[in-house]
């Protein structure tokens, strides 16, 4: 990808800008960003995620459904057990910066020991 189609790509004027917001309306359930990050370390059953989620399985395989018609997830079947991963890394990076905005939001942080990021037109930019 050059450097204008990316610019184009990632412009207000993205034809990308009402999927990114299915994405956020997908990510924006507790559940959901709990089963992303219990599948960040590899793929794992319905029952064991339900328990990391601290839900049913019932509930758990309705979100992950969900999740799969999205592309976030996809599946592998050994015998009668059906084992979940994350599709490619995507879904996890917006977890875990949205997570890292969160300790930022609240003051948790660690200092990044970098020069403060400033919008366009901002004192600094």
């Amino acid at each position: 990808m050059n450097a204008d189609t990316q610019s184009c790509t990632l412009g207000p004027d993205s034809q990308y800008v009402e999927l990114a917001v299915e994405v956020f309306a997908m990510l924006a359930d507790a559940t959901r960003v709990r089963l992303i990050l219990a599948l960040r370390d590899g793929e794992l059953p319905v029952n064991a995620l339900a328990e990391k989620a601290g839900k049913s399985a019932a509930a758990v395989s309705q979100h992950l459904a969900k999740m799969r018609l999205a592309r976030m997830v996809s599946t592998r079947q050994e015998g009668t057990k059906v084992y979940y991963r994350l599709a490619d890394g995507h879904a996890w990076q917006l977890v875990a910066d949205a997570i890292h905005q969160a300790e930022h939001a609240l003051g948790t942080a660690p200092h990044h020991g970098a020069a403060p990021h400033h919008a366009p037109g901002e004192a600094g930019a």
